[in-house]
């Protein structure tokens, strides 16, 4: 089963990612779907009520530092984005989209619900904007008539189509056109009464309250106000469902709005600076109505451009919200992703409406305005993270048309989480933290998550698997500490893995591994394929990482041993290999099962040997039994201790995940052995960190100790070359008990 990453030839998950794609008819193309809407939103009400003051305290040159820093970050994350959706067939929800696709629906949806939120609130604050310029003109009006009868108009040209939309904004990009041409006309008639030596390059920041002598934390508190003015670069990508051409309207659209409002936000700033005061500047916000040609027409551009965004962030709202339903994102997903027949998003529409409809109410959103712009934030750092681990992995499917540096995706990302912090430390923290909630239940809930699109995650992993894989293979050899158990079970039916299933589990959860290694003639392997796969299931779900190999062979000896041996070339090999002895085999099999442990020696692996008893099987689960064989005359502890090493992990592990208990057993033929005995266990015991484990130690031969010895429910005994599997059986009736023959590999250690 191989895993792949979306790339620009996999039609068929970049179809599926969007369902109703076919049916959505696209309509707009890059000036009217891409650079109107994301253009109006960076000119907006920062651009006519606060760049006046953004310059009279940071003066010429330092105000153009923080435009220029403000579009430096917005434009490498545009770059990134534009990068990465000439890479994919991106389907509707912008960002959300974007994010979703690369590194999967938990870390999309974690994002894309914030995302949304502070995207429809976002219309609240552009109206509650739109409302100030109001009342500037008409003081007498309620500001909450003013704020419904605003929004009601909003909705009901969005509720009408997104055309509509567009078709306005058209209106509304005339009117700000014609604000910059009355600034023009405004310079050329002599309003820069003030020459470049005459202003101050760097300012005092007087209008900022600060500590005295702070003017460098001045400075980044009107960086933190101008900043959200670059922060509408998502406008048009959140139309990408509805693009005619996606791949080339969003990165030209987009980086062609930068472009032009970065012009514009440079030449407003020089001719302010130039034809106003600066205590002028950083006390009077309607500077630039009040300095134009004609008044009124910027009055009317500013309400203009509270309006534009409103209505951008209004229908993108309603796109992400339908985009997350169609991948049962959210709460009430099929309602939600429902479109109409002319493809608009209605029912997320009325969702949309109410949430903004309940903020307008709330009359005071200070709290979560910069809530809003970090949303914001966070959405382009993970944009960037997106690009940059693309161009890490160095996947042949990342092949974006647009290719960008990777120091501009690395800009973008630490330019993005330092304009958070800059902008609110505390509430930065709170957005990271709603964030991460978000993809923990997402991530709770994801079997539900089933999407049809393949994310890059698997490569990421896979590469990140390399790399570990390398830096392994440097070190020296013999690293016990970092064994864990990784079985291999040759089977030929699940029926005998379903038996064995509760042992497996508990010798391998929760850091192991298995590997089942099916073994059939050419007319089997495809139902025992299918039979093993829902056994593989059913490990998972008890959060044992199993996969599964089924090899087409003439016998089961031949199976196995060519199974050992192409997996062990494998990094992430089986280390122990895992036998189900039968109560009753030919002559023919047992040759087979000493082939197959002599093979597992030779490469290297690790035999458990399991004889379950018929009538006991594993009993309660409550004891277990670690056979030691008499060490006499020799009982100095070293590194090596046999083949108990491995027989002290299996135990540990199944004592583990059990809860139950375990002892050190030995039976030593003379009397005088018994001190030494039970002082080598005693040493075995503290080496091997397991305080808690019994020593029993009898003077008695080991044959005729069997009968007598504290019953266990699993017993654990050493497999010497070439074993009679008639004996091991014997011994698990006489002990009525399941018991596992066991023979180190030699890269085992229970001291380790």
């Amino acid at each position: 089963m191989t895993e792949s990453t979306p790339s620009l030839a996999d039609t068929s998950s970049e179809r599926d990612f969007t369902p109703d794609d076919q049916d959505r008819p696209a309509r707009f193309g890059t000036f009217g779907g891409v650079f109107t809407p994301t253009v109006l939103t960076i000119l907006g009400v920062i651009m006519y009520l606060r760049l006046g003051w953004v310059v009279g305290n940071a003066g010429l040159l330092g105000g153009f530092v923080i435009i220029v820093a403000s579009f430096a970050i917005t434009a490498a994350t545009g770059l990134a984005m534009s990068s990465i959706t000439t890479n994919i067939r991106i389907g509707a929800g912008g960002a959300y989209a974007i994010i979703a696709q690369s590194l999967g629906l938990e870390v999309g949806g974690s994002l894309g619900i914030p995302r949304y939120l502070s995207q429809a609130l976002a219309v609240t604050m552009y109206i509650f904007g739109f409302r100030e310029g109001w009342r500037w003109m008409f003081p007498d009006h309620p500001a909450l008539l003013v704020d419904l009868t605003l929004f009601a108009v909003l909705f009901a040209i969005a509720y009408v189509s997104a055309r509509a939309a567009i078709r306005v904004q058209y209106v509304i990009m005339a009117i700000i056109v014609g604000s910059l041409i009355s600034v023009a006309i405004a310079a050329f008639q002599g309003s820069m009464e003030y020459s470049l030596d005459q202003v101050a390059l760097w300012g005092d920041f007087a209008g900022v309250e600060q500590a005295e002598g702070a003017s460098s934390t001045a400075f980044w508190k009107v960086f933190a106000v101008f900043f959200p003015a670059t922060t509408g670069i998502m406008a048009g990508a959140n139309m990408s469902g509805e693009l005619e051409e996606p791949k080339r309207s969003i990165p030209f659209g987009t980086m062609t709005a930068i472009a032009v409002s970065l012009v514009i936000y440079l030449v407003l700033g020089y001719w302010l600076v130039c034809s106003v005061p600066t205590d002028e500047l950083v006390s009077n916000y309607y500077v630039m109505i009040e300095e134009a040609a004609w008044g009124p027409i910027v009055l009317a551009g500013l309400l203009g451009a509270c309006s534009s965004s409103a209505l951008a962030s209004l229908v993108g709202a309603a796109r992400i919200l339908q985009a997350m339903g169609d991948h049962r994102v959210v709460p009430r997903s099929d309602w939600l992703s429902e479109l109409s027949e002319s493809g608009e998003p209605r029912n997320a529409m009325w969702v949309t409406g109410g949430l903004i409809f309940a903020s307008l109410l709330l009359r005071d959103l200070n709290a979560v305005a910069p809530l809003i712009t970090l949303f914001f934030l966070i959405t382009y750092a993970m944009l960037n993270v997106v690009v940059l681990i693309e161009q890490s992995i160095g996947l042949v499917s990342f092949r974006p048309l647009l290719k960008v540096p990777r120091w501009v995706s690395t800009t973008g990302l630490i330019g993005s989480a330092f304009a958070m912090f800059i902008i609110s430390p505390t509430i930065s923290l709170v957005s990271v933290t709603v964030v991460l909630v978000f993809y923990v239940i997402l991530t709770r809930q994801s079997r539900r998550l089933d999407p049809s699109f393949q994310d890059v995650r698997s490569g990421l992993f896979f590469t990140m698997a390399e790399w570990a894989a390398q830096k392994t293979s440097e070190l020296p050899s013999g690293q016990e500490r970092a064994w864990k158990p990784n079985l291999l079970m040759p089977v030929e039916d699940t029926a005998r893995l379903r038996g064995n299933f509760s042992i497996v589990q508990g010798l391998s959860y929760p850091q192991g591994s298995v590997k089942v290694l099916g073994v059939s003639d050419e007319d089997r392997a495809s139902q025992l394929q299918t039979d093993i796969d829902g056994l593989i299931e059913a490990f998972r779900r008890r959060n044992v990482f199993a996969t599964s190999t089924v090899i087409s062979a003439v016998g089961f000896e031949q199976g196995v041993v060519t199974g050992i041996q192409t997996l062990r070339g494998q990094f992430f090999h089986p280390n122990t290999l895992f036998l189900h002895l039968p109560h009753s085999m030919g002559s023919e099999r047992e040759e087979a099962y000493q082939t197959i442990i002599r093979q597992a020696e030779r490469a290297e692996l690790g035999s458990l040997l399991y004889v379950p008893h018929l009538q006991a099987g594993v009993g309660q689960q409550s004891w277990i039994n670690v056979w030691v064989r008499d060490r006499a005359p020799e009982w100095r502890i070293g590194w090596d201790v046999g083949d108990l090493d491995l027989s002290m992990l299996a135990a540990y592990k199944l004592q583990e995940n059990w809860d139950a208990h375990m002892r050190l057993v030995m039976a030593v033929d003379d009397a005088s052995k018994l001190e030494n005995a039970r002082e080598f266990l005693h040493q075995v015991r503290d080496v091997a960190r397991m305080p808690e484990i019994e020593i029993q130690v009898a003077a008695a031969p080991f044959d005729s100790y069997l009968d007598e010895a504290p019953h266990a429910d699993i017993n654990f005994f050493g497999l010497r070359e070439d074993p009679d599997f008639d004996e091991l059986r014997e011994i698990s009736e006489r002990t009525e008990s399941s018991c596992i023959f066991v023979r180190d590999s030699g890269h085992e250690s229970a001291f380790a």
